[in-house]
């Protein structure tokens, strides 16, 4: 896996379901909409803000997610902008 490119997934743990950020050692989890069934694509990166595609059980066709991770990773206090400089692309990847 490239050193510079992160991955989004999502979970499905009991009634709850996760987004999971990856990055090189780190996995970050979150709640996520109760329906979101999953993510298809990621349609921008601007260096923690990540605009993407997700498919929920309400719709047919996949809509438009927001995700800003800079509070996330402050609340875990992580220095967002040094963990944030190298990532250069996100992409979608389920195992």
């Amino acid at each position: 896996m490239p050193q510079n490119e992160a991955y989004l997934s999502s979970q499905k743990i009991g009634n709850n379901s996760f987004t999971i950020f990856r990055y090189q050692n780190y996995t970050i989890r979150f709640r996520a909409p109760y329906s979101l069934e999953r993510y298809t694509e990621i349609t921008e990166w601007d260096h923690g803000y990540i605009a993407a595609m997700a498919k929920y059980q309400h719709n047919v066709l996949p809509e438009e997610e927001y995700i800003d991770l800079i509070p996330i990773l402050q609340k875990l206090y992580f220095d967002a902008d040094a963990f944030l400089l190298p990532i250069k692309k996100v992409s979608v990847l389920y195992d």
